[in-house]
């Protein structure tokens, strides 16, 4: 019956993406949510200007109706849609000064931050007090729990703003972040069937029908973005996730495209500030290293994706 239930969210979701976000198009032309392109990214990217953004809200309204559908609200499901929808606001704040500030940067760095590490805290501590395991972490490769006790919420918030973070990094190219995150969401649906966390497991797979959805009309040439609204909504989701089925140390492994991303700019900034302005990538984030290699945006993501699904296969071997 619970897999029956996972099924139907998967497919609930994926419609309810793929209807939702054509009805949208109109909405956020009429409103101007028109794209704007940073002149320091690639050149071929200038072509995407006045390219509807804030489509997220498409994902969103699919995840939360499939999985409150499927999955009920119990103990996990409340603090899993917490985190969700106050990224997705964040992200939405971000996207509306841009769109009609037209503030190219959105919330500044410090408050994007602030807020993140404020609703991260909250939904660690939620999840620290909920949670049938406690403060404790599962270790994957020695098979064994450390009680981590008051660093626990340090851990996790940590966790969760590094994953947001870095799937906002990820969404630079069309497809790229709807598909990497699409496969990510579909391993945690099987890991969370396999050790019994039903809702964690209805979540996910909401996750996954919703990206496949809205991929529709992502992918190359994408009639649409997801703007930070949808990108950090999706990266604390997976979080929310994996936390509350207390595979917390496999993101790194399943997510090692994001992680990826993410270091990619570190190194680059680094190098930047530490060598007299050398460049240790054509330019960051990784993805756009290899756009600049010659390498199309179809390639990309279809590598990518083709990554990830290996790296999601070993995290379940793993776990």
């Amino acid at each position: 019956m619970q897999n029956t239930q996972i099924v139907w969210a998967i497919g609930a979701a994926f419609a309810i993406a793929a209807l939702l976000t054509p009805l949208m198009l109109p909405f956020l032309r009429r409103l101007g949510a028109g794209q704007s392109i940073r002149e320091e990214g690639p050149s071929s990217h200038m072509s995407k200007t006045g390219t509807p953004t804030m489509g997220g809200i498409a994902i969103i309204g699919a995840v939360i109706a499939a999985a409150v559908a499927f999955g009920g609200i119990g103990e996990q499901m409340p603090v899993m849609i917490f985190l969700f929808l106050s990224f997705a606001a964040i992200g939405f704040a971000d996207d509306y000064i841009k769109v009609v500030y037209k503030r190219n940067l959105g919330l500044t760095a410090l408050q994007k931050l602030a807020l993140q590490v404020f609703v991260a805290a909250l939904g660690a501590f939620w999840i620290s007090r909920i949670s049938a395991g406690g403060t404790t972490v599962y270790i994957p490769l020695v098979r064994t729990y450390i009680d981590f006790g008051g660093f626990y919420i340090i851990f996790a918030a940590f966790v969760v703003v590094a994953m947001v973070n870095a799937v906002n990094l990820t969404d630079g190219l069309d497809g790229l972040a709807s598909g990497v995150t699409a496969i990510v969401a579909a391993c945690l649906t099987i890991i969370g069937m396999g050790t019994g966390a039903f809702q964690a497991s209805v979540f996910s797979a909401s996750v996954f029908g919703a990206c496949l959805g809205f991929l529709i009309y992502n992918r190359h040439p994408a009639k649409l973005f997801m703007g930070d609204t949808g990108s950090l909504a999706l990266g604390g989701a997976l979080a929310a996730a994996a936390i509350s089925m207390n595979a917390t140390l496999i993101l790194p492994l399943a997510g090692g495209i994001y992680a990826a991303e993410a270091l990619s700019v570190i190194i680059q900034v680094y190098v930047f500030k530490t060598q007299n302005e050398r460049r240790f990538f054509r330019m960051a984030p990784l993805h756009h290293h290899f756009e600049l290699g010659g390498w199309s945006e179809n390639k990309i993501v279809t590598v990518f994706c083709l990554i990830t699904t290996v790296l999601c296969l070993l995290a379940i071997t793993v776990l």
